[in-house]
């Protein structure tokens, strides 16, 4: 909300500067964005009269001007404008005067004639945009007055950025209420004039609609000039405040929402054919508005409607089968109280803008009604002229005003202050809130203005704004500090984020709601989690994996010509578990595991001319998982298994310690295709808490015994896993103490032809290394040979000669 200074002053006073005035607003809740000098700096500009204005001999498009700048003497200046004519008054920059452009002004010829200033327009000025000729000021102004003082250019805007609650304070008198209360100063009393009655005309009005319109008062003005000028005092008014004077009667009805908070509206009353209905819309039904949009109405959407069209959307905005022109003569004056619940939304809905439905919808004073539009009528009587009716006052349904109780304990207990009881009723009076008093409770009850009072926090918010935030003092804890330790085997989201940014991954976050198509394609989930009111039709379900979004993401880098995409996201997925009860992070039937996900595209490495470009695999992102697991790698397996995402024959359960925890493997060639990817992308997901903990490291002392190396050739059924060999002689070497001297076997090469038939040939590397001697020959071959009869036994291995 936007306002000037002087015109808030008008009603409240205080005596303290602008600077003082806006911090005690912000302090009290009603934040002050900005507070600026209506005018940018500039110097040296008077007020000048026009004596005469001669062609120029020299151009045809300037005029030499000699201008009476109060000093005694005219001065000559050559002016381009077109106004400049003589009588008028403008503003003068004398030699010597700076512009906000930072341009200083000084003696000049122009096509040989002297000109000692410049005449200047609004936008020169900083004023306005206008340059379509000079500033013509009021012709009360005397020759030679400073500019900045003559239009009161000093004058502070202040742009309030109000909370949705504070409806209240959308109007010149809220915020002066505030202001009254805040500093002590009187606040103006409201004066309503009386409104000579003149005629009796009436226009009848039925509301249908009890539950969308709860007052409705209005009133018949005959004989108006809506031609009439509006006077400068309400046009400077109304410009300051970001309004735009179109013509005497909106002008009006702006500055009456604006001062006094109440929208209204003017309807040409030869436009009118009947009387008004208040109603529901029906479906299909169409209503053009001022603002020459056509909207599609529905039955929770509200009309004004005559005997023979729709004359306007209740509470947003008025239509153009009723609007005012310059030639209307006849209008009718209409001021309601709309539910709130009836206006929210519909701005939003119709994509339009509304400070009448912004005002409506968070709740408008409805006590006041016939006192506006009393002033309302004044104001036209004394500028357009005309004669006026009676006014029609139907109440309807109101809002009931509910007293609520404060208890002083608890208002001491929340802001930690011990306020007294007189101290509180002190608060209450400066805020005008009718309030009885029982022993320690006080019982309020709201204003009509006043629709954000409906719990005893809220109150005690008001004695704490009031009293001042800046006053509670601030108090150290009772309860002694104390530092907790934090586990070392945690391995929590902090460390997950850092190991895979290590990892050359980058994180993203994607939204928790999905498209329905990728919970049954990705997930093989045909009934998700559906959203009650999705902010877009195509993200209607809760994701129940991460997958989905990690491949959008890798998709849209394609798309934008991204060869190598490396990305990772830790978040929640939602899934049905009826075992789940209420709880801090989940609700009833419904768990929310935190999971770690990631996706590979593109090659392996960064393009390099030390490697070779080759696209990335199951095994980088496996050794990705493994890096990533740190000492916990020795509990990990991965076993064949089909997810619905994943390529059948490259997909992987990912187990920790006998316990499934994930999934990893290479997209399915379908949904490549589907995302027009040239190769599939590879990816893992786990649950983050199974992850979660670390493996304590345990200090070992180091062998200085030489390292034995031998390779070891064998053959195997080709449908018999590695993991299930490895497995075989880890459980032999745990068997034997003799085999403790085996400590590491690798796979180094894997082989198979035409002439191997259904078996291949594996090659292993061990490893052996004694504590406290060397290792001989003998021991080495009877380890070799307890492996050899291991796999023999187990796997049918034999030798490959």
């Amino acid at each position: 909300m936007q306002f000037p200074e002087s015109w808030l002053r008008a009603w409240a006073d205080p005596a303290i500067d602008s600077q003082t005035l806006s911090h005690r607003l912000t302090m009290a809740g009603l934040e002050v964005e900005d507070a600026d000098p209506y005018a940018p700096p500039f110097s040296g500009i008077v007020v000048a009269r026009i004596e005469s204005a001669e062609p120029h001999p020299n151009a045809d498009k300037l005029r030499v001007c000699q201008v009476n700048d109060g000093s005694g003497s005219l001065l000559q200046i050559v002016c381009g404008a077109p106004n400049a004519a003589a009588g008028l008054l403008v503003p003068l920059a004398r030699v010597g005067a700076e512009l906000p452009d930072g341009m200083k002004i000084g003696p000049v010829k122009m096509r040989g004639v002297e000109s000692s200033g410049m005449l200047c327009s609004a936008r020169e000025l900083g004023l306005s945009q206008d340059h379509g000729g000079l500033l013509e000021l009021p012709a009360d102004l005397a020759p030679g007055a400073d500019l900045r003082q003559a239009l009161d250019l000093d004058d502070t805007i202040f742009t309030l950025k109000l909370t949705p609650n504070r409806a209240d304070c959308l109007s010149i008198l809220g915020v002066a209420r505030e202001v009254a209360a805040l500093t002590g100063c009187d606040l103006r009393p409201l004066d309503v004039p009386t409104v000579p009655v003149t005629i009796d005309d009436r226009l009848p009005v039925r509301v249908q609609a009890p539950d969308l319109c709860g007052r409705f008062a209005g009133r018949i003005v005959r004989g108006v000039n809506a031609r009439a000028a509006t006077p400068d005092w309400m046009k400077a008014r109304l410009e300051r405040a970001g309004q735009r004077s179109v013509s005497a009667l909106v002008d009006i009805s702006n500055y009456i929402m604006l001062e006094l908070g109440r929208p209204t509206h003017v309807f040409d009353l030869q436009r009118i054919q009947g009387g008004l209905t208040v109603r529901w819309g029906r479906d299909g039904e169409q209503l053009e508005l001022l603002n020459g949009q056509t909207v599609t109405l529905a039955p929770d959407v509200g009309v004004i409607e005559t005997e023979r069209a729709l004359e306007s959307l209740a509470g947003v905005m008025g239509g153009q089968a009723s609007a005012v022109t310059l030639d209307t003569t006849d209008v009718f004056l209409e001021a309601a109280f709309w539910w709130p619940e009836a206006i929210m939304g519909l701005t939003r809905r119709f994509k339009l803008t509304s400070e009448a439905a912004h005002r409506f919808e968070r709740g408008v004073d409805f006590s006041t009604i016939p006192a506006h539009l009393d002033i309302m009528t004044r104001l036209i009587l004394d500028i357009c002229g005309g004669q006026a009716g009676p006014l029609d006052d139907q109440i309807v349904r109101l809002p009931a005003r509910e007293p609520v109780r404060m208890r002083l304990s608890r208002c001491t207990r929340v802001l930690g202050v011990a306020l007294s009881s007189e101290q509180v009723a002190d608060v209450f009076n400066r805020l005008g809130l009718d309030f009885e008093q029982q022993g320690d409770t006080f019982l309020v009850t709201p204003p009509a203005a006043r629709f954000d009072l409906t719990i005893e926090e809220d109150l005690i918010e008001e004695v704490a704004r009031i009293y001042g935030f800046d006053r509670i003092p601030d108090q150290p804890p009772v309860a002694p500090a104390r530092m907790r330790v934090q586990p070392e085997t945690l391995y929590g989201p902090h460390a997950m984020r850092a190991a895979m940014a290590a990892l050359d991954f980058q994180e993203v976050i994607n939204f928790s709601f999905v498209e329905e198509a990728w919970e049954r394609d990705y997930c093989g989930n045909d009934q998700p989690i559906r959203l009650l009111n999705p902010i877009a039709s195509q993200l209607a379900v809760m994701r129940s994996s991460l997958i989905g979004g990690l491949l959008a993401n890798i998709a849209h880098n394609a798309k934008h010509r991204q060869s190598r995409v490396r990305v990772f996201e830790l978040g929640r997925v939602f899934s049905r578990d009826a075992s789940v009860v209420d709880g801090d992070l989940s609700v009833a039937g419904v768990s929310q595991p935190t999971y770690l996900a990631a996706a590979a595209w593109g090659p392996a490495l960064p393009e390099q001319w030390g490697e070779a470009n080759r696209a990335v695999d199951f095994f980088d992102l496996k050794r990705d998982l493994e890096s990533l697991l740190g000492a916990r790698v020795s509990g990990l397996r991965c076993e064949v298994a089909a997810h619905p995402a994943l390529h059948p024959g490259r997909s992987a359960r990912v187990l920790l310690d006998g316990q499934p925890i994930g999934w990893l493997g290479e997209v399915h060639p379908r949904w490549a295709q589907a995302l027009d990817l040239p190769h599939a992308p590879v990816v893992f997901e786990l649950d983050a808490e199974a992850i979660a903990q670390r493996v304590f490291p345990k200090p070992a002392e180091l062998s200085r015994q030489p390292v034995v190396v031998r390779d070891l050739a064998i053959w195997v059924d080709a449908d018999q896993p590695w993991q299930s060999l490895l497995d075989t002689l880890e459980h032999q070497i745990a068997a034997d103490p003799a085999l403790a001297v085996v400590k590491d076997i690798k796979l180094f090469d894997i082989w198979r032809d035409a002439s191997s038939g259904d078996q291949r040939s594996l090659a292993l590397r061990f490893w052996f290394q004694g504590q406290n001697a060397t290792l001989d020959e003998q021991q080495i071959e009877y380890c070799m040979q307890g492996l050899i009869d291991a796999l023999s036994r187990h796997h049918g291995a034999r030798l490959r000669t």
